[in-house]
């Protein structure tokens, strides 16, 4: 994460959207309209896209190398169903095709939910001082990172699109059948409040940093347990009760296992609407924990030199 006022020293950072007051207009004309809130922070959108677009070759050779792992994945699962009665048996609810269709859907929920470097970026921030920055432009830091974000998901979805057909192509044997329009209209809006948690709650962990000097080994603890209780790993369906309802209690199944289960049909009706609804409140309460532990923050906060 880098502040708006260092970017211009950096190549793999966005330039900074000026915050300079617009100069007073010569007598007898009128004043120039100020740029409207919403515009500065699509300039920063536009800015960033265009910044990681440039990189597009890295993520491309980063998506290709993250499929590597999917293959040994499919080996182990196939031995796991071979071993359990053959391929055709079934383990829980999941069949043998469903498991690996799960396992490929995830990516794509990950894709999404996962903020890499976000909240450890947030804490170096804090701990360097130089989240001072953020306070001396007339530039919100968290809306300045959604912009940021979201232009990251934006080049990292174009730029791999091609590599995930492909991959979704060979594998389409493992899909028994493809969702209506209904449930992939659920499917897509569970995949955009998928970042709204993952983005959000990111943001409220590297808030942390404001109470705590190292947060390096807290930070590592909280993503490797959010890998395995989101559901990344294998579906929550597969843990015994009580902890497999209680995992779908908590809004880190909607990091990766709710949107692939809604693709399979895993989840309709009335828990799909339910579930959305749901998605949509933790989005909402992270949210606003976000901005609640960011004021907070700011109370302790104090920078020095720079």
């Amino acid at each position: 994460m880098t502040p708006p006022d260092a970017l211009a020293a950096r190549p793999d950072s966005p330039a900074p959207v000026s915050g300079t007051p617009a100069p007073h207009a010569p007598p007898g004309e009128s004043a120039p309209r100020p740029r409207s809130r919403h515009a500065k922070y699509l300039a920063i959108l536009r800015v960033s896209l265009a910044e990681r677009m440039t990189y597009r070759g890295d993520f491309l050779l980063a998506t290709i190398f993250r499929f590597l792992p999917m293959v040994t994945t499919i080996l182990l699962w196939r031995a796991i169903y071979v071993g359990a009665g053959g391929q055709d048996r079934r383990l829980g609810v999941f069949s043998y095709n469903e498991m690996i269709a799960y396992l490929l859907l995830t990516h794509i929920s990950r894709m999404f939910s996962s903020m890499p470097n976000l909240a450890g970026g947030i804490a170096r921030e804090v701990r360097e001082g130089t989240l001072k920055r953020y306070l001396l432009q007339p530039i919100d830091m968290i809306g300045y990172l959604m912009a940021y974000r979201v232009a990251h998901k934006v080049a990292y979805i174009v730029t791999s699109f091609l590599p995930y057909a492909l991959l979704f192509f060979v594998c389409r044997g493992f899909f028994d059948h493809f969702p209506d329009a209904t449930t992939l209209a659920a499917y897509a809006l569970s995949l955009v409040l998928a970042f709204l948690v993952g983005f959000f709650f990111e943001l409220s962990v590297g808030m942390v940093g404001f109470w705590f000097l190292e947060v390096t080994s807290l930070l590592y603890i909280v993503m490797t347990l959010n890998f395995f209780i989101s559901g990344q790993m294998l579906p929550l369906d597969f843990l015994p009760a009580p902890w497999a309802g209680i995992l779908k209690a908590l809004p880190f199944q909607y990091m990766a296992y709710f949107p692939a289960a809604v693709f399979l049909g895993k989840i309709h009706g009335t828990a799909l609407w339910t579930g959305l609804l749901a998605e949509a409140l933790w989005a909402l309460a992270f949210i606003v924990l976000s901005r609640v532990l960011f004021r907070l923050g700011l109370r302790r906060y104090s920078a020095f030199g720079g």
